[in-house]
């Protein structure tokens, strides 16, 4: 007697309990998904590592990473009145977007000897031609 009604409330307690929905069957029905459950609870400890940001960036130093530090006379872009008639002139074939610096002289390292930059201060990947134009040209701050 007591194992039938121990049998009787296994069973009842199975076909009591629903199986979960998937998103499957609930797109085909035409029904919206079910939002993401959270499968992990971090700890107090995971949370205060991810709580403060990251670090700030570093200023700018002055430093190159492709050359020299270049003084130039004018810089723009490759496409623009002298800079593409120069170009044209060298025959050198570059992308009209790329900044070209026109008539530069190497900046020596900021505060030693008095040196300064009454034009723009850039770093240039290609200075080949003798600093009359240096290409792939970023303006820098010093």
């Amino acid at each position: 007697m007591k194992f039938s009604y121990a049998v009787a409330a296994v069973v009842a307690a199975a076909a009591s309990v629903q199986a979960s929905e998937t998103n499957a069957h609930r797109l085909a029905r035409g029904l919206s998904p079910l939002p993401p459950r959270r499968l992990y609870t971090p700890s107090r400890a995971s949370e205060a590592k991810r709580a403060a940001p990251s670090g700030a960036p570093a200023e700018p130093s002055g430093n190159c990473n492709t050359g020299p530090i270049q003084c130039c006379n004018q810089v723009g872009k490759a496409n623009e009145g002298i800079f593409g008639a120069l170009l044209g002139l060298l025959e050198m074939v570059v992308d009209p977007e790329v900044l070209v610096g026109v008539q530069c002289s190497p900046l020596s390292a900021v505060g030693v000897g008095g040196s300064s930059c009454s034009a723009t201060p850039v770093c240039c990947e290609n200075n080949s031609e003798g600093g009359l134009i240096s290409i792939g040209c970023i303006p820098i701050i010093l």
